[in-house]
């Protein structure tokens, strides 16, 4: 478990953060810039001394204002990941991973050179000095130096931010091998939710300074908090899928959920795959009937769950379909469907406007669905039928 509480003024900034996460996986620190996020992961590394608090790594106390305990950072076993890969300019990508292993003891190294070259990917770059490395690889060559100083946590602070969506796609999967191959928890700072969807079981939400909300992504994704933070218009709804079918004569791919199924572009990931989809509230639409013709590919049966008026002209409308989906829809169109919780209804999703990210590569557009346009049916004589715009 990792239990971490902290609180330093900087300045005229206050940074106030309470959170436990579980001793495994990758726990997404995540908000706007300027939230605090790198402010609290500095505290955890031992870089700025809280000024009251306590962090727990394991079993291991690291800081407590209390009794005064402050280990110094190269005593808390912590591995750091900066945006750039900071390394060293004469040493060979080789002679850069070995700097950090060489920090460590023998008797508390439980990561080894071949398992780490492997595990990222690096066995041909090992000879080559930083200016020669992309800059995907020179961050996979810095994770490798932070892996074999055997840390009990690593600290990544954006370590995409600075690498462009070709770069980023190549680093992402080898960032998400890493908790299940090294069993080393990772605290991962951004502010893109592509990457808390590839990569985060845990989501700890960051805002002016605080943490706001922690615990299971999906859980915080579909939290209130989450919509105030990220803006309610671009409050979005995730449902974790399975690649059901690749359906090649229509050009379109199946996606299993536990209840549901979703069509979307086809998409170059294998069947079998993982995949978590993210579906903005303003792309779909309510009908009180199924449209016997149109062009939305999902046609969903839902129950509506929650009804909140957002402003003086949007509703947010959150739906059951297997998983919660959240629709905005504007108050005449609530008005005119006089819809209600526990009502019966259809949600109406264009195959175009799914997202789908997850285990993906990010910069594939064949496995990124983007669509803002909203959803209308139309009756067989061409008259709008009852739903939502």
């Amino acid at each position: 478990m990792l239990d971490i509480q902290v609180a330093r003024r900087q300045g005229n900034f206050q940074v106030d953060a309470a959170f436990q996460t579980r001793n495994t996986g990758i726990t997404a620190l995540f908000g706007p810039s300027g939230a605090g996020k790198t402010s609290v992961i500095n505290m955890v590394a031992g870089l700025s001394r809280p000024d009251r608090g306590r962090i727990v790594v394991g079993d291991r106390v690291l800081f407590d204002s209390d009794p005064g305990i402050n280990r110094p950072p190269e005593k808390r076993s912590i591995g750091y990941i900066f945006q750039d890969g900071r390394l060293f300019p004469h040493l060979t990508a080789r002679g850069n991973l070995t700097f950090g292993m060489k920090l460590t003891p023998r008797s508390q190294r439980f990561i080894g050179l071949d398992q780490v070259v492997g595990l990222l990917g690096i066995e041909h770059l090992l000879d080559r000095r930083p200016a020669r490395l992309s800059g995907g690889e020179k961050q996979r060559v810095a994770i490798g130096r932070a892996l074999l100083t055997s840390p009990r946590l690593l600290l990544m602070d954006e370590p995409l931010a600075s690498l462009d969506l070709a770069l980023k796609s190549e680093v992402i999967p080898f960032i998400g091998k890493l908790p299940t191959a090294l069993s080393i928890p990772i605290i991962y700072v951004t502010h893109s939710i592509e990457e808390v969807l590839h990569l985060a079981d845990d989501m700890v939400l960051m805002h002016c300074g605080k943490s706001v909300a922690a615990g299971e992504m999906p859980e915080i994704i579909h939290s209130p908090k989450f919509q105030e933070v990220i803006g309610r218009q671009e409050a979005f709804s995730m449902a974790s899928m399975v690649v059901k079918i690749h359906d090649q004569s229509v050009g379109l791919t199946l996606l299993q959920g536990p209840v549901v199924c979703l069509k979307v572009p086809l998409m170059k990931c294998a069947v079998g795959e993982a995949i978590r989809v993210r579906i903005r509230a303003r792309d779909v639409a309510i009908a009180l009937e199924p449209p016997s013709k149109t062009s939305v590919q999902n046609i969903l049966e839902a129950t509506i769950e929650k009804v909140n008026l957002l402003d003086s002209s949007l509703v947010d409308v959150v739906l059951n379909v297997g998983f919660p989906l959240l629709a905005q829809v504007t108050i005449k169109a609530k008005n005119d469907l006089k819809l209600t919780v526990g009502q019966k209804v259809f949600a109406l999703i264009k195959s175009m406007s799914i997202l789908a990210d997850g285990m993906n590569d990010i910069s594939n557009p064949s496995c990124n669905f983007s669509c803002s346009s909203r959803i209308r049916a139309t009756s067989p004589a061409g008259r709008r039928t009852n739903a939502s715009v």
